[in-house]
């Protein structure tokens, strides 16, 4: 099935997509929140960047901590219209009018999933950078790996239901 003549149908977004949207919300709002309520009290330089250990390695003006919830707030409008023409996404020549919906959903799921927990990842960043910004132990922390193996988790399920669409 060419790209060209890929049905546009509607499939009702599922319990799972509804919960990672209410947990994505909430990420983002905390993480205005956190940002609005700490800004008067943050030093003018900030923790701009972790090592692969979690370590501060690099420190910026505070105004760099206004880039991920930019970048969150962005990707978050750029993906939940990605997510409603799940029929332009990519897909594998085996896709056709019998498993259609079951990859549409699919693909679907994975945008919705992904971009709902790096809202969580990119929340709990900046909570962290201003914890160490305002005298806490200067490291991000295991629930930052934990959310990145939680992150790749996803990814690897997602693509294994693929293989298993006939």
């Amino acid at each position: 099935m060419s790209f060209t003549k890929r049905p546009k149908i509607h499939i009702p977004k599922t319990k799972s997509e509804w919960l990672m949207d209410i947990g994505g919300y909430i990420a983002l709002a905390a993480m205005l929140s956190i940002l609005a309520v700490n800004w008067g009290d943050l030093p003018n330089k900030v923790p701009a960047h972790f090592d692969g250990s979690g370590n501060v390695d690099r420190f910026g003006s505070k105004l760099e901590l206004l880039i991920l919830p930019g970048i969150a707030i962005g990707m978050q409008l750029f993906l939940m219209i990605l997510e409603k023409f799940p029929e332009t996404h990519n897909y594998p020549e085996r896709l056709n009018e019998s498993n259609i919906e079951a990859f549409y959903t699919n693909s679907r799921q994975t945008l919705n999933y992904m971009r709902n927990i790096i809202n969580v990842l990119f929340a709990y960043i900046v909570y962290r950078t201003i914890d160490i910004a305002l005298g806490d132990e200067a490291s991000i922390g295991w629930p930052f790996f934990a959310i990145m193996i939680a992150l790749f988790i996803v990814l690897i399920w997602k693509i294994v239901k693929i293989m298993k669409i006939k």
